[in-house]
């Protein structure tokens, strides 16, 4: 069974997927839901969902080191709980058919996507960054996947999340906290005349891993213990640029709106043992 259950505030365990158990701060807004998904039982990451727009404002989650495959026979699903209080905290497969009315106000729904061209479904948190086949399950859910260009999401995104992948692998010792998030400018996907997802102008990215290999190759060792980028999610000018934590969040600060305290990681990802070495 999958579930995912809409909270007021994170709940302990759902917590362990933020770095200090601590929320990116300055991206509040009411008509925006903390999501806790779970999936046989246990929290596999959380989301922040935009239920206007119908896309997440970012997933966060824990990297589990990973061969990097897909897991590709698991159904989407989407969440009750966002459509009514009462609703289960199960995740439900999409229904076959065009049922979908008890719910699509409140998220996407596969025909959002089904039309789209040159757009398709991109995971914020990606399953090859997961090991377990169910952790890989949990993240196909349509409320942690935009609109993506084809182009940049098969091309230089998916580079960087192998890059991350690989980094993350090889240096990291501890536990590395990601978060993925998106940025809109009021471009959107149509369905029946009606504004259905909105299209992200930017993916970025961010991690920490306060326990890292100091031995490591300097090229590698001056992106911990934490880094960043972003990308343009478009057919061209698409190439993902790294830069520090603090680089993506004055940049956040100037395409989109967050309060002047915005902040991704805790203190900046700088855990006392980070400091200390």
């Amino acid at each position: 069974m999958a579930g995912a259950e809409v909270q007021e505030s994170f709940s302990p365990e759902c917590k362990q997927f933020l770095y200090m158990g601590t929320v990116p701060r300055g991206l509040e807004e009411h008509h925006f839901k903390k999501i806790c998904h779970f999936y046989n039982g246990k929290p596999r990451f959380v989301t922040l969902y935009d239920i206007f727009s119908h896309i997440p404002v970012y997933s966060a989650y824990t990297f589990k080191r990973s061969d990097g495959l897909k897991k590709a026979d698991v159904p989407w699903m989407y969440e009750p709980q966002l459509s009514t209080a009462s609703g289960s905290r199960d995740m439900q497969p999409l229904p076959s058919e065009n049922v979908h009315k008890s719910f699509e106000d409140a998220q996407a729904v596969l025909d959002d996507y089904s039309n789209t061209v040159i757009f398709e479904r991109g995971q914020l948190n990606p399953d090859e960054h997961q090991a377990e086949p169910e952790d890989k399950a949990a993240t196909y859910t349509l409320t942690n996947v935009v609109p993506q260009v084809r182009d940049f999401n098969i091309g230089p995104w998916k580079e960087h999340e192998h890059t991350i992948r690989r980094r993350l692998n090889n240096y990291c010792r501890g536990t590395a906290f990601v978060v993925t998030g998106t940025t809109t400018s009021g471009q959107t996907i149509r369905r029946h005349s009606i504004n259905r997802l909105s299209i992200p102008t930017y993916i970025w990215s961010a991690y920490c891993c306060a326990d890292f290999d100091h031995n490591a190759p300097y090229a590698e060792r001056s992106k911990f213990p934490a880094f960043a980028a972003h990308g343009l999610n478009d057919r061209e000018n698409n190439k993902v640029q790294e830069m520090t934590v603090q680089q993506l969040e004055d940049f956040l600060k100037k395409v989109t709106y967050v309060s002047p305290s915005f902040q991704i990681f805790y203190d900046n990802c700088a855990f006392p043992s980070s400091a200390n070495n």
